[in-house]
């Protein structure tokens, strides 16, 4: 399952949902596996503004069979928008709404939240953990970069593999694998 939630109208485009929703699918099965074996996804987008302008609360997109009068396909992919702005109605999902855009646990509908974002924001555990996730993310996005401008540095080929590993700070291994499996 993927969960996006999208403040920017602009990023909540229908089509970024559909790669979004070919990308679940497309490393949801490993090789050998029988395309019977695929789960079900589901693409969900929390938006701050209605971005479908259909003034609902949440919007579950199927698909259908429109010749035998939108007969559901039931092909296990669900893409759901949830309409941020609805924040103002009593129902439980307008309230999650809510508590998804405050900045104080303390002013949250809902105890389990709420709990949470005190956890992460309020206590030194808590932030702790918060901030060493952030910066496993962050190293994983930095090597991510990395391994590509090494990548572009052997293509290029003007410097050794032993200049590429002490320039980017790579080990040499890494460097040579990466020298290994690009094309000629």
């Amino acid at each position: 399952m993927l969960i996006g939630i999208q403040r920017a109208d602009a990023g909540a485009d229908k089509k970024r949902a559909r790669y979004h929703s070919s990308m679940l699918d497309s490393n949801m099965l490993a090789h050998g596996e029988k395309w019977a074996d695929i789960r079900e996804s589901y693409v969900i987008f929390i938006t701050e503004n209605d971005v479908l302008g259909l003034n609902k609360p949440i919007y579950h997109i199927d698909r259908y069979i429109s010749e035998c009068d939108y007969l559901p396909f039931n092909d296990g992919e669900h893409i759901i928008y949830v309409n941020g702005a609805m924040k103002g109605s009593d129902t439980a999902l307008a309230k999650l709404m809510s508590d998804f855009f405050c900045t104080e646990a303390k002013d949250m509908n809902y105890k389990e939240l709420s709990e949470k974002v005190r956890y992460f924001k309020e206590s030194e555990k808590g932030v702790e953990r918060m901030f060493d996730s952030l910066e496993d993310m962050r190293n994983e996005a930095v090597s991510e970069a990395t391994i590509e401008y090494a990548k572009k540095m052997i293509a290029r080929g003007k410097l050794t593999l032993e200049e590429i590993a002490e320039d980017l700070g790579l080990p040499l291994d890494k460097v040579k694998e990466l020298a290994e499996s690009e094309p000629a």
